[in-house]
């Protein structure tokens, strides 16, 4: 999430600079989360692994924040894994780290609890939406509120995100991209993708719908 240039400019300040590679864990599921990070620049992505199943829940682009949080503020094992989709630059926070801030300044300890609040609300909000609304539905709000991760954040990683099945040969990823920035309703989008895998059109792609 977007955070207050106030606490941005706390973790340039007391946060360590990491650079981290592509495809880089940061934190495996099951593991309790022992650090948040500010990202400089770059992406991370939230994940779950459902039985085997690739799950991706949230994305995190330059200059938010981002940690596994119920396990960060609770110190129980994570449900979630952290990792980078992308080379990136992270300022990274210890629990003590922000809690020695804190006890010097009562005010950013209140606005920190707020952001808390809000961000683990976001994150129920989150397996609500995966339950209740479709992946067209899911889309739509892509489109509307995160724009830029479409932009940003690679297909099939995107397809997880939705709950969609993704399999792609032959047919470059921009093509696909370029029709999923035209801002098709999903269905559209699907039935176009298995237009193309049935064969009467050049490449094959299948985008299929899968249960959540």
């Amino acid at each position: 999430m977007k955070i207050s240039p106030e606490l941005r400019d706390t973790f340039r300040c007391i946060g360590k600079v990491r650079n981290l590679t592509k495809k880089e864990c940061v934190l495996e599921q099951g593991d309790v989360s022992r650090h948040a990070y500010f990202v400089e620049s770059g992406c991370l992505r939230l994940w779950h692994n459902d039985e085997g199943k690739d799950v991706s829940l949230k994305f995190f682009l330059q200059e938010e924040l981002c940690a596994s949080l119920q396990s960060f503020h609770q110190e129980l094992p994570s449900k979630y894994g952290l990792e980078t989709i992308a080379p990136s630059v992270v300022r990274v926070c210890t629990k003590q780290d922000l809690r020695n801030f804190m006890e010097q300044s009562p005010a950013f300890r209140e606005y920190v609890d707020s952001v808390m609040v809000r961000c683990m609300a976001n994150y129920q909000d989150l397996f609500a939406d995966r339950i209740s609304n479709s992946p067209e539905d899911r889309y739509q709000v892509l489109i509307e509120r995160e724009p830029e991760v479409l932009n940003t954040v690679p297909l099939h990683y995107i397809a997880s995100y939705l709950g969609i099945a993704y399999v792609m040969e032959k047919v470059g990823s921009g093509k696909i991209r370029a029709v999923i920035h035209r801002g098709l309703p999903m269905k559209d989008i699907i039935s176009g993708f298995e237009h193309l895998a049935s064969g009467r059109s050049k490449g094959k792609v299948v985008l299929l719908r899968e249960d959540v």
